[in-house]
């Protein structure tokens, strides 16, 4: 949400915290099995040049580019992603509808002659972003495009919410959960595991296995003592029952070490 204005006349005002958490919760989760660590990248909110005549560049909220840029192999941190020198176009661009954006998001203003190209014209037309998503938290609607013969054509989303991306073995969907400190509606990544955990999630799902293993060990070493100490008792009762017989046999007069041959019947538990 905007609520105060800006400096800057052309900026509708200052974006509020979900426009910090929601993207950082997309990169997060942007971890496809299919590809390495190396072979993503995402950014938010950063300057996307695709004119190299006027340097003209647009601002997505959130995308997402699949294989490796050429500015990976550099040791400095972007200023901007600038698609000519870059050499990938994003996979995905994402927006999340703010007061006043809606109408440009959604492609329902016109390009005007002199001035850069609508968003929805520079996704489609210019870079060819395979996918563009456009989240609503204020209605919490999520609508999504998919680039079919150089123009984008919606995608049917169900009731769960979810929209699968099958050339990335992934898709974006609707979470409830806590996320930072808000428990609400989020915009993240999943597979066909589940949702992709964030570096929290991760470390939790972790603890809990260290827990679990621990709990199990714990357990095993209990058991094992017990059958030790079961066993040791056994071993004295039958300790107990041997010195008692020796003594029964020595009151008899009886050599137990002799052989008592067979007309002789003994049994230990008669002469207890």
């Amino acid at each position: 949400m905007y609520d105060l204005p800006s400096e800057d006349p052309e900026e509708p005002g200052l974006p509020d915290e979900f426009h910090d958490y929601q993207p950082a919760l997309l990169s997060e989760t942007f971890k496809l099995r299919d590809y390495t660590s190396e072979e993503t990248f995402s950014a938010a909110d950063l300057n996307l040049y695709y004119d190299p005549e006027h340097n003209w560049y647009k601002r997505p909220d959130w995308f997402g580019v699949l294989g490796k840029p050429a500015g990976c192999d550099s040791h400095e941190l972007r200023l901007s992603y600038v698609v000519w020198q870059e050499e990938i176009s994003p996979f995905i661009a994402v927006e999340l509808i703010s007061p006043g954006t809606e109408n440009e998001d959604f492609g329902r203003t016109a390009d005007e002659r002199g001035r850069p190209p609508t968003k929805w014209t520079v996704y489609e037309k210019i870079l060819q972003i395979p996918y563009y998503v456009i989240y609503d938290r204020y209605d919490d609607l999520l609508s999504g495009f998919r680039l079919v013969n150089g123009q984008y054509q919606p995608i049917k989303i169900g009731a769960d919410r979810k929209i699968w991306l099958p050339e990335a073995n992934a898709g974006l969907g609707i979470w409830q959960g806590k996320y930072k400190r808000f428990t609400r509606e989020w915009l993240r990544w999943y597979d066909r595991d589940g949702w992709i955990p964030t570096i929290q999630e991760d470390s939790e799902q972790q603890l809990a296995l260290l827990q679990q293993q621990a709990s199990l060990l714990r357990q095993q070493a209990l058991s094992e003592r017990r059958a030790k100490e079961k066993a040791q008792q056994e071993a004295t009762k039958e300790k107990a029952r041997n010195a008692r017989l020796q003594a029964k046999l020595k009151a008899l007069g009886i050599d137990s070490d002799a052989d008592l041959g067979t007309d002789l019947d003994l049994d230990a538990n008669s002469i207890e």
